[in-house]
């Protein structure tokens, strides 16, 4: 048909290399050759002509959501003749049932995106990987931020559960890492952040929330609860990297980081990989952005605890140890997601790494040993019924050592023998080389000597500096104070 619009039937049919007569009967026919033929009829009988109309389809309408496979087991279940090579049958004409008589489906309605103009928030949950620091599993999530438009990312490993704590330091880290804040921020409802508060303290976090979009000039916007497609462009882009993450854990050989400082690290290489494909968009979308605020604003929750003379103070039901000096007084304690600073007035004290506890509602505590051990020299059989005892402990090897005294020996001296190499740590500043010794004596079933011990962490004499100290003479005070005198008197 294409060869006879510019030629005559006889040299469209040679072209076409079909016969003269077909292309008269072809030219003739105002059918197409495809509607020539009749409709094939069914080559076998259908098996669900007498229960589809008068069964299944009263089970679909009944219950809408049911799935086929279900009715194909039910149809077997009520007619035990039925083949069961059915099931590809009745999946098919449930399908096409649907498609014509079945429910109105929910239209997922793609948006057009403008350079500068949304951010996205959101957290996924990072525990199928399987990381593992220094042996211990590490059960964390990934806070996971995204520029629509050029797809500028950025991950930041998060301890606890979804919190505004979490929530600000990332977004924050994010923003200044991009070098500017768009428009609008949109987050999920912040349910799992709500969970647990009061109405006062929901009021409030919405309250904090907002002022941190205000601070960057952004907009906040949510998607409704439970409707994870409003937030598409970074749900889809969590699965990528978290597939780039395992990836590259697969290519490292092992999943286990010496220090949770390595694993951020390692996340922040990866996710520096994947902005880099994305250069040019990238720093095109950077002029679209809004500028950034002199500093950054509170991305911590405040809170004013007592030191209580167990020579801490509870929080979140995790009990925290600080230095004894600070017992009776009113500490201000700055929560961030894997640390708290600890402050007297406006001067910071110190940092404590961040406990949690656990899911059944169990406290937990974090203990330093440095802070209790003078104490506990004095009163060394408090170590035996101690309540966080097993926390107190720096390494492993400490544990093991005690529980082997404790086996062998009456329980002061074995007490007695554990406090004083906690002390040995702590004076000679030799935790992590006592710990060896510790094991090697262990290793070769044997107690560990405390005055071998104290003898091999002794400073060397020879290595001692030896200080020579002149005394000034009296008579260089007596000049002074004469020629005071005499000025007075001039």
């Amino acid at each position: 048909m294409k060869y006879r619009q510019n030629n005559p039937i006889e040299v469209a049919a040679a072209k076409a290399s079909i016969s003269r007569a077909t292309a008269y009967r072809i030219e003739k026919d105002a059918r197409l050759p495809s509607q020539t033929k009749p409709p094939r009829d069914r080559r076998r009988p259908d098996p669900l002509e007498h229960i589809f109309d008068s069964e299944v389809v009263p089970l679909l309408k009944a219950a809408p959501g049911i799935r086929a496979v279900a009715v194909y087991n039910e149809m077997l279940r009520r007619h035990p003749e039925l083949s069961e090579g059915v099931r590809r049958t009745i999946e098919r004409r449930i399908r096409s049932w649907r498609a014509v008589h079945g429910q109105e489906q929910e239209v997922i309605f793609r948006q057009m995106h403008e350079p500068g103009r949304l951010g996205l928030s959101d957290f996924t949950d990072m525990g199928s990987l399987g990381v593992t620091i220094a042996g211990q599993s590490l059960d964390h999530l990934l806070y996971h931020f995204r520029l629509v438009w050029s797809g500028f990312e950025h991950a930041h490993v998060i301890l606890g559960g979804e919190s505004f704590v979490a929530l600000a330091e990332g977004l924050q880290n994010a923003l200044w890492s991009v070098g500017g804040s768009p428009l609008y921020h949109r987050s999920d409802s912040l349910s799992a952040a709500f969970r647990n508060l009061d109405a006062d303290a929901k009021v409030d976090l919405t309250h904090r929330y907002d002022e941190l979009c205000a601070h960057y000039r952004m907009t906040p916007t949510r998607n409704n609860k439970g409707v994870a497609h409003e937030n598409g462009s970074i749900e889809s882009s969590h699965g990528h990297l978290k597939n780039a993450i395992r990836d590259a854990l697969l290519m490292r050989g092992t999943r286990d980081f010496g220090d949770l400082g390595s694993y951020r690290a390692f996340i922040d290489e990866i996710v520096s990989r994947r902005n880099a494909a994305h250069g040019k968009r990238i720093d095109a979308e950077r002029t679209h952005l809004q500028a950034l605020p002199d500093r950054r604003t509170t991305d911590f929750e405040e809170v004013i605890v007592t030191v209580s003379s167990t020579g801490g103070f509870a929080l979140r039901k995790v009990f925290y140890t600080v230095p004894s000096r600070l017992i009776g007084h009113r500490l201000r304690v700055r929560l961030f997601d894997d640390r708290l600073d600890v402050f007297i007035g406006g001067t910071h004290l110190l940092t404590l790494p961040r406990g949690r506890a656990h899911a059944s509602g169990k406290h937990d505590q974090v203990v330093n040993y440095h802070h209790v051990i003078h104490s506990l020299r004095k009163k060394p059989m408090a170590l035996l019924g101690l309540v966080y005892r097993d926390k107190l402990f720096p390494r492993p090897e400490y544990r093991r050592t005690f529980d082997a005294l404790i086996e062998q020996l009456p329980e002061r001296q074995a007490c007695k023998i554990t406090v004083e190499l906690l002390a040995l740590a702590h004076d000679r500043s030799c935790e992590r080389e006592l710990a060896e010794e510790l094991a090697k004596t262990l290793d070769a079933h044997k107690l560990p000597d405390l005055a071998a011990l104290r003898a091999v962490f002794s400073p060397d004499p020879d290595q001692l500096p030896v200080v020579h100290v002149q005394l000034a003479s009296l008579n260089g005070y007596e000049a002074l104070i004469g020629t005071a005198y005499a000025g007075e008197v001039a």
